[in-house]
């Protein structure tokens, strides 16, 4: 008596159903996620304005030689700035010791 009944077939094929209705449901969740990992970005959206490109290694290593050049200028210009300070203090000592030895012979 393994004889199924039409109720008992109807039970097995819903249980069958049911079990096929998740895996088909998985298998186009994996589907859609393999579909979005396969899409490209979505472009920019386009603008009006120009953008500007970035320098190149020519220009920054022509911008570096211009500071480095500058730099020495500036550094030769206080160090001539310096001279003349110790020169002008030097004349007025020298003027000092003079103007003394003036006041002193008379």
């Amino acid at each position: 008596m393994n004889e199924l009944t039409p109720l008992d077939k109807a039970e097995a094929a819903v249980k069958e159903a049911s079990v096929d209705t998740a895996a088909v449901q998985l298998a186009f969740a994996a589907m859609e996620v393999a579909k979005m990992a396969q899409q490209q970005p979505a472009p920019a959206p386009a603008c009006d304005h120009q953008h500007k490109q970035g320098r190149s290694t020519g220009e920054w290593l022509a911008i570096g030689c211009a500071v480095c050049v500058g730099s020495v200028g500036i550094a030769i210009g206080f160090i001539a700035f310096a001279i003349g300070g110790i020169s002008i203090a030097i004349l007025a000592l020298v003027l000092r010791g003079m103007w003394r030895d003036m006041q002193k012979g008379r």
